[in-house]
């Protein structure tokens, strides 16, 4: 059962993905999925590989018309399981598939969060996540000019959807990030 193989799912995940920065957020969201994962008493390694594989088929496919509809197929040759391959199709909107469970409700809510946060990380003088504080994501998306490409509304909406204040939220991914900062 590919959905709990870990070392096949990141094999996946580099074979198609080459770029340091989607493979890095690709990691992000992982360790999200399994912090939220093992906080609600889900499957630790099931939501962790679908953050990972989330946006595998990204950077072959980047257009609407392609992501993650051909990660899907990708999906299906290597014989996921169609729960596996639905909660990743769900986190894109234009899918259409409803964000009707917990495992689908918080890939979206740690999507976008994952990557605002490793970018004000960025930014901060030691350039680590140990420097990331709630106050600080806060005040930085209030800055439009900053992580422009970030949606903020996605960002509130997740949270709001997840049923967790956002500052908690924030405080939530920034642990789990800080866990795995060695790959993100």
């Amino acid at each position: 059962m590919h959905e709990q193989d870990y070392s096949y799912c990141f094999n996946l995940l580099y074979e198609l993905t080459t770029g340091e920065s989607l493979r890095k957020h690709g990691h992000a969201v992982a360790a999200c999925m399994e912090y939220y994962a093992a906080k609600l008493n889900e499957d630790t390694a099931y939501w962790k590989n679908v953050g990972l594989l989330h946006d595998f088929d990204y950077e072959k496919f980047p257009t609407p018309e392609e992501h993650p509809y051909k990660g899907a197929e990708i999906l299906r040759h290597h014989q996921f399981e169609d729960s596996f391959i639905e909660a990743i199709m769900s986190h894109v909107p234009y899918a259409g598939i409803p964000r009707d469970t917990k495992l689908k409700q918080m890939l979206f809510a740690c999507d976008e969060l994952s990557g605002f946060l490793v970018a004000v990380s960025y930014v901060r003088p030691g350039r680590s996540l140990d420097e990331v504080e709630v106050k600080s994501v806060l005040k930085k998306m209030k800055d439009k000019a900053f992580a422009r490409q970030v949606s903020r509304d996605d960002i509130v909406k997740g949270a709001e959807l997840a049923g967790i204040l956002l500052e908690e939220h924030i405080g939530n991914c920034i642990t789990a990030l800080r866990a795995c900062k060695e790959l993100v």
